[in-house]
């Protein structure tokens, strides 16, 4: 395709996605608080991505491990979400809970050893992370 059609192909693109300003809700945070959710996360994010390659090695075992340590009701103490939740939204708060609720609940399933069963209940996770992003911003 020579330059003229690329150009036009971009152009038409571009009028047909317009961009639209940002309407999930700004979350205001200190500048610290603001850095430690952005690395908890980015940590999240990680897990997650642990979690499917010990799925996928057929470890369920150790991917219900990492998803209750670091993602699970029982790491929020170490998430620091005590000293956040002050700061957010209850909406954002709930979407929270929920994420480390489902991953409590993955955890449990996962180690049941049924695989269909451990996927549907880490969709759960996601989800939750989905419509938190979809919703909040903090910059």
């Amino acid at each position: 395709m020579n330059r003229f059609k690329s150009g036009a192909l971009v152009l038409l693109l571009s009028m047909a996605c317009p961009a639209t300003a940002d309407q999930r809700l700004l979350v205001e945070l200190p500048p610290m608080m603001e850095e430690h959710m952005l690395a908890n996360m980015r940590d999240h994010l990680a897990a997650l991505d642990e979690i499917l390659r010990l799925l996928a090695a057929d470890s369920p075992e150790s991917a219900a491990e990492v998803a209750e340590k670091r993602l699970g009701m029982s790491s929020m103490n170490a998430h620091g979400a005590d000293h956040m939740a002050p700061f957010m939204p209850p909406a954002m708060r709930e979407s929270g809970t929920a994420m480390h609720r489902a991953a409590s609940r993955f955890a449990r399933t996962a180690e049941a050893g049924e695989p269909l069963e451990a996927y549907n209940a880490l969709n759960e996770i996601t989800a939750a992370c989905v419509a938190c992003h979809a919703a909040f911003r903090v910059r």
